[in-house]
């Protein structure tokens, strides 16, 4: 990426506040500059392939980092870091797992991790603060109860996985805080579901919260 992609990607961050770095083949997340200068008073990230400069934690004031469309597999420890991050996007990447360390994210209101490799949600999902977790289009058998506990996630997608009915725990339907469960394309047929206690609580969509995270129109 040369001088002239970079300016270009800055300027239009000072214009819509979103700093976004998608389809550029990186294998891996390298911040060589910041720019604290824009009406919106937060930090940008440069990311360039090759490099291995991991000062990603000091974006203090970043809000919200796009990373679509690359070939990453994992976040550095230092993302946890950004302490003001409120929408995390990682869809197209190649992560095969759930990245860790992302509970310290005390702001984040939006996680996508959808069109991945993952192939289990973990029990530290548990820890994020998320109201939207987007994990449609990845490889999910497994899907601990310990998701049930998340304090503020209203929106869980789990659309086009490896689901079977006996994957997802009663406790999403019964006692979390979610209120759209989204989980067309797997391996039964939704309507199965409207017989569970709860399933009328997880399908009411004008309860959800809906986020838009795609980059602004040029």
């Amino acid at each position: 990426m040369g001088n002239n992609a970079i300016k270009a990607h800055l300027e239009n961050s000072q214009k819509t506040g979103i700093f976004q770095l998608t389809g550029k083949g990186l294998p891996e997340v390298t911040v060589i500059h910041t720019h604290t200068h824009t009406p919106f008073n937060w930090f940008v990230v440069i990311v360039l392939d090759g490099l291995n400069v991991y000062e990603i934690g000091k974006l203090k004031k970043l809000e919200t980092l796009l990373l679509n469309g690359n070939h990453l597999t994992q976040l550095p420890s230092t993302v946890g870091q950004l302490k003001a991050l409120r929408i995390l996007s990682l869809s197209g990447n190649k992560f095969r797992e759930f990245p860790a360390g992302l509970g310290s994210l005390r702001h984040l209101d939006v996680l996508d991790l959808s069109k991945n490799h993952i192939q289990a949600v973990p029990a530290e999902v548990a820890a994020l603060q998320a109201i939207e977790i987007n994990l449609n289009q990845n490889q999910i058998s497994v899907v601990s109860a310990e998701v049930s506990t998340c304090q503020r996630l209203k929106v869980l997608r789990l659309e086009e996985n490896c689901l079977e009915l006996t994957s997802i725990p009663v406790s999403i339907l019964t006692t979390s805080q979610v209120s759209l469960l989204s989980v067309e394309c797997n391996l039964f047929e939704v309507k199965i579901m409207r017989d569970l206690e709860g399933y009328e609580k997880v399908s009411r969509e004008t309860d959800a919260c809906f986020f838009d995270i795609q980059p602004a129109a040029k």
